[in-house]
Order: structure tokens, then C-alpha cells, then sequence
């Protein structure tokens, strides 16, 4: 007979620490002369194509107006060598500080936004504003990636999933079903 785990009564407020859609990933921005860098856990895929990504920001949040104004970003995905910067960029303003320079990160040029990509992390993503409908009512930005580049080794990353209070979880292991995979079924 199968056992089954006992399941206890959860605060929904709580349910994000299982239903995190993906990586923790650094978002960079330029707007007019200022760069800045944030942290971000909400965010998930929406398409294949064209490939479209959307992105919970604040409206609190220091990046919310200068990713409005330009209508693009980079999305940075750090690997787990980063989580003593991630959080320090997350619990910092960059109305306050330079963040590139306070963490000691190198910005470099992105092909096809003006927002700098961060050398450090192990892919970037060169993002447009493909639609802003939502971004008033729930802050969704919902966005084109134009550009992608990932290092070619580690080909799975560790990388930080945030589940809340300060806690993260690592990527785990890699199971591959690739012949069991049909690509019709996506």
C-alpha cells in the first residue's frame, strides 16, 4: 500500500516557496545616464516564440521607472560563486549607490540594448518591452528576449531558486528523458 505524506495547513502568503517559477536572476537597466542592478525571483517564460519572458517588478523598486522609461533590460542569471552579491543587491537601493561598483561587478556592452550586461553571471539576456498592458494593475512587464548568451560549460549551472526569508535552494541534479521526449507535446 502506498504511503502518503502527512500535508499540514500552509499560509497561501507561503506557497511562493513552491511555486517560484525559476532562477534567481539580476536584472541590469540604463536609463538616461544611471545603471542599476536588481535582484529578481519573479519571473517566468511565457513563449517560444517570439521568446517572451515576463517579469514582476515593483513599482517600490528603483529599476521599475528606469526599465519603463527604456522599455528594455538585461537578464543576468548569476550561478550560486554570487549569492553573497545577489543578496547584497537585493537589500540595497541603486538610488543609493552604484551597485556595479559597491559589488564589484563588470559591466559590459549588450549587442542589442543599451542596458549593460554583468560579465560575472552565466548567461545574459538582452531584453525589449514587448508589451506594457499589465504593468500599471500588477507591475508585470512582459518582455521580448532579443539576444541570449550562455557560457558553454557548466552546461547546467547551479544556480538560486529563492523560496523566501532569506532562504535559497540550489538547483539540484539533472534527469534527463530526452528519449522518452516528444517535442510535439509542448
Amino acid at each position: 500500500m502506498t504511503r502518503f505524506a502527512r500535508k499540514n495547513d500552509l499560509p497561501v502568503s507561503l506557497a511562493r516557496r513552491y511555486l517560484e517559477p525559476g532562477p534567481i536572476v539580476l536584472v541590469s537597466s540604463r536609463w538616461q545616464d544611471q545603471t542599476n542592478i536588481m535582484t529578481l525571483g519573479w519571473q517566468t517564460v511565457l513563449e517560444f516564440t517570439p521568446s517572451l519572458v515576463a517579469c514582476m517588478i515593483s513599482a517600490g523598486n528603483h529599476s521599475f521607472e528606469m526599465i519603463r522609461q527604456s522599455g528594455e533590460c538585461a537578464i543576468n542569471l548569476p550561478t550560486t560563486a554570487l549569492t553573497d552579491i545577489v543578496v547584497g543587491i537585493g537589500n540595497t537601493s541603486g538610488a543609493d549607490i552604484d551597485k556595479f561598483s559597491h559589488f564589484g561587478l563588470t559591466a559590459a556592452p549588450a549587442q542589442r540594448v543599451r542596458a549593460p550586461l554583468i560579465r560575472e553571471c552565466h548567461a545574459h539576456f538582452e531584453c525589449r518591452l514587448h508589451d506594457d498592458a499589465m504593468i500599471d494593475r500588477y507591475n508585470l512587464f512582459i518582455f521580448e528576449i532579443v539576444k541570449a548568451q550562455a557560457a558553454s560549460t557548466p552546461k547546467y549551472p547551479e544556480t538560486l531558486h529563492y523560496t523566501g526569508d532569506g532562504v535559497f535552494m540550489v538547483s539540484g541534479k539533472v534527469i534527463s528523458r530526452r528519449r522518452q521526449f516528444r517535442p510535439e507535446m509542448l
